[in-house]
């Protein structure tokens, strides 16, 4: 019999660390302290609808891992997806990421590709090593693109000034000289047919797994088991004695449509004079499904308060600095392994999210074999 191991948290993390370690023979309790799985990728059908809804926001799986996509592809069908954003900007919409036709569109132009590219390069800032978000976005894509689709969702996403963020966060962010609109460039795009609940399920259904909902695990517990794996907020591990990292949270506003409402599933809103950042119609996130009314979301980030659902950790000078005072922290904890984005404090796509727990999976099954302390994080935080 293999050792008792606690999953905190019943998110992809945990899901997969569980699946693996019970295939490998270990007895593993799974908790969160939610009433369902699937943390904030929770799916759910809306009763007076029948549309899947994306509870905490749209998750859209994507990645060039193959490895990964064969994994979740055990237990559920993917559907194609395809994700193309648009942007509403004054009274005008455009095609997201930035493309030929957006260029063409905003500018008024008819421009083939090398012209597009030689357009653009003539309106763009020469900062050879851009330091800034502002920067980046200056040296990228030119003022006037910059003002129109980046200025003020950036600042509405994370409240404050792009010019106080780091060029990282905007280099992720494609820019295209031709008509393809497709906002990821992976070989494997989908959602799950039944929903990322249903997927999750399925991770956890092993007779050596043991599920417990809305059960509320407490860190001084962590010595009744061989060993805890811990997806929930760093910081929240020790109580927050060093103090809390910063985080920004989604407030949402759901309303329900007779018809369509947009015409797509997501739309963007960088215009400052309006308080949300996007509008997301759930129904066009299963686009297999036919349902003549809609769900409606409406996203306006904030300060994330302490009861509040952290989403994306903030990561500037101050948080790092916290953050590396509670990596030394969690170095002392001598049978927990802190794993996911709140374990490590970091952004992650749900593909790189699982990537991390089957290695985890990997390496813990072999300092097991070998008599050596098992990995303290998924990934280093810093």
């Amino acid at each position: 019999m293999g050792d008792r191991l606690m999953m905190v948290g019943a998110g992809l993390s945990g899901a997969v660390l569980a699946r693996e370690l019970a295939e490998a023979g270990h007895a593993v309790t799974v908790v969160d302290a939610r009433p369902h799985v699937a943390g904030n990728c929770h799916t759910a059908r809306d009763a007076d609808t029948g549309v899947m809804v994306h509870t905490y926001g749209p998750h859209i799986f994507h990645t060039d891992d193959d490895g990964v996509w064969d994994w979740v592809q055990r237990f559920a069908r993917f559907r194609p997806y395809k994700n193309q954003v648009k942007a509403t900007v004054g009274d005008r919409v455009f095609s997201l990421p930035v493309n030929l036709h957006t260029i063409n569109q905003f500018f008024g132009t008819a421009l083939r590709p090398e012209e597009a590219r030689a357009f653009i390069a003539a309106r763009t800032a020469n900062i050879p090593n851009p330091q800034t978000f502002e920067e980046q976005a200056l040296a990228f894509v030119g003022p006037d693109l910059y003002a129109a689709f980046f200025k003020g969702y950036t600042e509405k996403q994370w409240g404050t000034s792009p010019a106080n963020l780091p060029a990282s966060i905007l280099k992720r962010l494609p820019l295209r000289f031709t008509y393809d609109d497709n906002y990821f460039f992976h070989r494997h795009q989908g959602m799950p047919e039944n929903g990322y609940t249903a997927l999750i399920d399925n991770i956890l259904d092993h007779p050596g797994i043991s599920l417990r909902l809305e059960t509320f695990f407490h860190p001084a517990e962590a010595a009744d088991w061989d060993h805890v794996f811990w997806s929930g907020p760093l910081d929240g591990f020790f109580g927050y004695r060093l103090g809390r990292l910063g985080y920004r949270t989604l407030v949402f506003e759901t309303f329900r449509y007779d018809g369509d409402w947009q015409g797509c599933a997501v739309m963007n809103h960088p215009d400052l004079d309006v308080p949300f950042t996007r509008t997301t119609e759930h129904k066009y996130f299963s686009p297999w499904e036919t349902h003549e009314k809609s769900v409606v979301y409406r996203e306006t980030p904030r300060a994330c308060e302490p009861n509040d659902i952290p989403y994306y950790p903030i990561r500037l000078v101050e948080e790092k600095s916290l953050l590396a005072d509670y990596v030394a922290l969690a170095e002392t904890a001598s049978n927990v392994t802190f794993v996911g984005r709140l374990g490590t404090y970091r952004y992650l796509d749900m593909d790189v999210t699982i990537r991390e727990a089957l290695d985890l999976a990997v390496a813990f099954l072999a300092a097991q074999a070998t008599g050596t302390l098992a990995p303290r994080f998924s990934k280093a935080p810093l």
